[in-house]
C-alpha cells in the first residue's frame, strides 16, 4: 500500500484552475479547499459542570477508538474525518438552496453563524446528539463501557428538542494558539488548567446556530455528506481560523526562529538527547534554579518532548495553514458533461507538467463519480443491449404484419386498381397510393405512441415519487418524440413498398375481372 501512495503538489495546480489560462467554474458549481486544520468548538449545553468539546469530535476517544480515529485521518489525508459532524458549506448558496429546505430560522450568512442539518425525516441520530453536547458524551462512553462487560443498559428514550431549543445553540470557538501562556522564555499548555480554560471559553467568540434545514424532497443528492444530521459552516469561519492563527503571537515567535521550540525554549534537537546540565548557560542555570519542583517536571518532559519535536510539527500543532497550500481540492462538477471538461483540463495541467519535466507537478486525482458509474454503466449497457434486442424483433415483426396488411390491402381492392388504370394511372401511380396510404399509417401510428406514452408519463411520475421520493424522473424530449415519429414513418413506408410494387403490376384487364 505504500508503494502505491503518492503526493500531489496542489498549491501549483490550485493556482493553475484560479489562473486566467482557464475558468474552472464554467463547469463547477463549487470549488472547495480543504486543509489540515482544527476548528476547536465548545459547547455548554449539556448536563455537565463544565464546555464539552464538540470539535473536533471526541466521541470515539471516549470510546477507546482513538486508533481508529487515527486510521480514518491517515487514510483521508486530512483532519476531517468520516466520524466528524461539522462539515464545511459550499460557496454556492443557489445550489445549496435548491437542495435543502429551511424548516426554521435562516441561512448563514457570516462566519460566527451555522446551521443545523437534520435528514429527511427532520431528524438527528443519537451519535450527532452526543458529538453536538446535547447529550453528556461521558454518558455515552459509560453506557459503551457497560455493554462490553455484557451487561444491560436501560433503553434510551427518544430526545425531542422545538426549533427554538436548537436554534439557542451555542458553541465556543478556540484557536490552537490559544491555548499556550508564555512564561519565561517558553508557552505552556494550559489546556489542563481548569481555571485558564473558563476564562478562556467564557471570552471565546460564539459560534452560534441561526437555522435549521433538511434536504428537500426534490434533491436526488446534497452537497452535505452528512446523513445523519450535523452542523453546515461557512467557509469564511475556516478562512478566520487560518488568518487569526497566523497572526498570533505565538506563531510570530516560532516562524522568526525555526531553529527555537517555542514550547520549551530550547533548540530543536536533531537526533535524541539526554539532557546534560554542564550544556546550559548561566541564564538557563538560573532560570532552572527558579523553578518550583513541579514546573521542573513540566520542563524535563518538554525537554523529552523536544526531542521529536520539529519546526514543521511546531507550526502543525499550533495550526498554522498556508492558504495557498490546500492538503484537498474537491471540485463539484454541474453535470456529467462539465466532468468530462473538467477531467480534460486536470490532464490538459499534467501534460504541461511532463512538457515542462516537471513531473513532480502531475496531479493523481480521484473521480468517485466516475468510480461509481463504472460499474453501474456497465450494468446499464448490457439492460440496454437486451432491450435492443427486444425492440429489434418486435420491430421486424411489426414490419411483416404491416406489409402483409398492405397486401391484403391490394387483394381486396384489384378491382379498383383495374379501373384507375382503365382510366389512365400509370404504374407508378397505382404503386404512390399503397406508398401514400403506408407513410399515412406510419405517421398516425407514430404521433398516437407518443401521445400516449406522454400522457402515461404522468401516472408514471406520481407512482415513482410516492415510492421512492424522486420526481420527474419519466420523461419524453421533444427531439425523441420527433425521431420516434421519423422512424415509425420510415419502417411502415419500407414494409409497404413490396406490396405497392405488386399492385402496380397487376394486368388491368385482369384486374377489372376481378369481383
Amino acid at each position: 500500500m505504500s508503494a502505491q501512495t503518492s503526493t500531489n503538489n496542489l498549491s501549483e495546480f490550485k493556482k493553475y484552475i484560479e489562473g486566467d489560462e482557464i475558468n474552472i467554474t464554467d463547469y463547477a458549481n463549487a470549488v472547495q479547499y480543504k486543509y489540515k486544520l482544527n476548528l476547536n468548538l465548545y459547547n455548554n449545553n449539556a448536563n455537565s459542570e463544565s464546555y464539552v468539546r464538540v470539535a473536533p469530535n471526541q466521541i470515539m476517544e471516549k470510546l477507546g477508538m482513538e486508533q481508529m480515529q487515527e486510521m480514518s485521518s491517515n487514510f483521508g489525508g486530512m483532519t476531517v474525518n468520516s466520524n466528524e459532524v461539522w462539515e464545511e458549506m459550499l460557496d454556492n448558496d443557489e445550489l445549496l438552496k435548491s437542495q435543502y429546505d429551511v424548516v426554521a430560522g435562516k441561512w448563514a450568512e457570516n462566519l460566527d453563524e451555522v446551521v443545523l442539518i437534520l435528514d429527511r425525516d427532520g431528524k438527528i441520530s443519537d451519535y450527532t446528539l452526543y458529538a453536538l453536547g446535547l447529550l453528556d458524551p461521558d454518558d455515552l462512553a459509560e453506557k459503551y463501557q457497560t455493554l462490553l462487560k455484557g451487561e444491560e443498559i436501560e433503553k434510551m428514550d427518544v430526545q425531542s428538542y422545538t426549533y427554538d431549543e436548537l436554534l439557542d445553540l451555542t458553541f465556543k470557538l478556540v484557536l490552537n494558539t490559544d491555548y499556550y501562556k508564555k512564561e519565561g522564555n517558553y508557552w505552556k499548555d494550559m489546556q489542563d488548567d481548569k481555571d485558564y480554560m473558563n476564562n478562556l471559553l467564557n471570552d471565546a467568540m460564539d459560534v452560534k446556530v441561526v437555522g435549521i434545514i433538511k434536504p428537500n424532497e426534490e434533491a436526488v443528492g446534497t452537497a452535505m455528506s452528512s446523513s445523519y444530521g450535523g452542523i453546515g459552516y461557512k467557509s469564511s469561519l475556516k478562512e478566520y481560523v487560518i488568518e487569526k492563527i497566523n497572526e498570533s503571537e505565538i506563531v510570530k515567535e516560532q516562524k522568526e526562529n525555526e531553529k527555537i521550540n517555542v514550547f520549551t525554549g530550547m533548540e530543536f534537537s536533531e537526533k535524541n538527547e539526554d539532557f546534560d546540565i554542564s550544556k546550559l548557560s548561566t541564564e538557563e542555570m538560573q532560570y532552572i534554579s527558579s523553578l518550583s519542583q513541579t514546573e521542573l517536571a513540566e520542563l524535563m518532559q518538554a525537554y523529552s518532548d523536544n526531542n521529536n519535536a520539529t519546526y514543521e510539527s511546531n507550526l502543525e500543532k499550533l495550526g498554522v495553514v498556508n492558504i495557498d497550500e490546500p492538503s484537498g481540492i474537491y471540485i463539484y462538477p454541474i453535470d456529467f458533461d462539465s466532468k468530462e471538461e473538467i477531467g480534460n483540463i486536470i490532464e490538459n495541467y499534467n501534460q504541461k507538467q511532463r512538457d515542462e519535466d516537471k513531473e513532480e507537478n502531475v496531479i493523481t486525482y480521484s473521480d468517485i463519480i466516475g468510480i461509481m458509474m463504472n460499474s453501474v454503466t456497465n450494468i446499464i449497457d448490457v439492460i440496454s443491449y437486451v432491450l435492443i434486442a427486444f425492440v429489434s424483433v418486435s420491430l421486424i415483426v411489426s414490419s411483416i404484419m404491416i406489409g402483409i396488411i398492405t397486401y391484403i390491402s391490394v387483394l381486396e381492392r384489384i378491382k379498383e386498381i383495374g379501373i384507375l388504370r382503365s382510366i389512365g394511372a400509370s404504374k407508378k401511380d397505382i404503386s404512390r397510393v399503397f406508398n401514400a396510404e403506408t407513410l399515412i399509417e406510419g405517421l398516425a401510428a407514430g404521433l398516437l405512441g407518443i401521445g400516449v406514452t406522454a400522457l402515461l408519463c404522468i401516472p408514471a411520475n406520481v407512482v415513482i415519487k410516492n415510492v421512492v421520493g424522486v420526481s420527474g424522473i419519466a420523461s419524453l424530449p421533444y427531439q425523441g418524440a420527433i425521431a420516434l415519429v421519423i422512424i415509425s414513418v420510415i419502417l411502415t413506408t419500407i414494409a409497404g413498398l413490396i406490396p405497392s410494387k405488386l399492385a402496380a403490376k397487376k394486368d388491368p384487364v385482369e384486374a377489372l375481372r376481378t369481383e
